[in-house]
């Protein structure tokens, strides 16, 4: 099978290849396990985080990739959940232990043994994978396999935000960056909190009016201060000045929530303008989003379809996957990007 690998850590100020096409044998399913035939897998973020060495990858070489929708092709022993034939998703949790308190309480996100599609086993970025059945998802009819793959981690984890965010009909919400998630939160918070007025704080110009487009009331540049304090604020950057910037925007009470899995440090200096009067009193929170639970996806997948919340996508072939990440590390955003296989 063709499968785009990632061999070692690399700057990708450097290099325009992070990944190498490479033919791999078509790998087998265990116990548990199934094989697909990958459709499309959504381009993430988070692939910038472990090419750069930010959440390196368990193991080289690694195929990333974790929004993932395919077709069952064979079982494992054992595995007697899904059909052959079946169009299922693949999203960030590959798999927990099922039996420690955080997985036994559904915040399997939380286990110690958690592992990610894409970083600690092969993930999308290829022909097939094998993929365990306890963490497949049956993809609804109402999406095609390009407008299925950003639902599973850009969708599912805008959808984990918005819970945590523990905002109300009517409440004021910030949308920090704009891109494949916050695009989802957005069309999300219109459909099921219709009287909540949303603010987008976006560097790029084409990504504040995209988000007027889709209906938010407000946009302006990172800094740039709303009209009104806000209940809640939803930060999708990899940057730390969205953190101090939002912290200010706050009403008493309120919440930031941070929707990433790292940070990066080219702006950590930041951090060192958080004053504790002006940015975290009055009760003001900080929560950090730590992966997705398994129930976070089927969830959304169940809430997108019934609404429907349909994404906007850039579609890219296989080879064109080094492509597709650059343009996501430059910031040529609007909606998702999803390889198609």
């Amino acid at each position: 099978m063709k499968a785009m690998v990632l061999n070692q850590i690399c700057d990708l100020s450097r290099t325009t290849t992070p990944l190498a096409e490479t033919e791999l044998p078509i790998p087998r399913p265990g116990p548990g396990e199934v094989l697909l035939k990958i459709l499309a897998c959504g381009v993430c973020h988070t692939e910038l985080d472990e090419i750069e060495g930010r959440t390196p990858p368990a193991h080289f070489p690694m195929i990333p990739g974790h929004q993932v929708v395919g077709r069952i092709m064979a079982s494992g022993q054992h595995s007697e959940r899904y059909a052959a034939g079946q169009r299922v998703g693949v999203a960030w949790i590959y798999s927990a232990c099922g039996t420690c308190q955080w997985c036994l309480s559904g915040q399997d996100n939380l286990c110690p043994e958690f592992t990610a599609t894409g970083r600690d086993v092969p993930g999308g970025y290829a022909e097939y994978m094998v993929a365990d059945e306890r963490y497949i998802y049956p993809i609804p009819d109402a999406f095609s396999d390009i407008q299925a793959a950003p639902l599973l981690c850009a969708g599912a984890i805008g959808f984990r935000s918005l819970q945590l965010a523990g905002v109300h009909n009517g409440d004021c919400i910030g949308l920090t960056g704009f891109g494949a998630s916050a695009h989802l939160v957005l069309k999300m918070i219109r459909a099921t909190l219709p009287e909540a007025t949303v603010f987008v704080f976006a560097r790029n110009p084409r990504e504040q009016e995209f988000s007027r487009q889709l209906g938010a009331a407000w946009a302006g540049d990172i800094d740039h201060e709303p009209p009104h304090r806000l209940h809640a604020i939803i930060d999708t950057t990899p940057a730390w000045k969205p953190v101090v910037c939002a912290m200010k925007n706050l009403i008493p009470g309120g919440r930031l929530v941070i929707n990433a899995i790292r940070k990066e440090e080219t702006d950590k200096h930041e951090l060192n303008r958080l004053d504790y009067s002006a940015h975290l009193w009055m009760e003001k929170e900080i929560k950090s989003v730590a992966n997705v639970a398994g129930s976070d996806v089927s969830r959304f997948l169940e809430l997108a379809a019934q609404i429907p919340i349909l994404p906007e996508v850039s579609a890219y072939s296989l080879d064109e996957a080094n492509k597709a990440l650059l343009e996501l590390k430059q910031g040529k955003i609007r909606g998702g990007k999803v390889i198609v296989i």
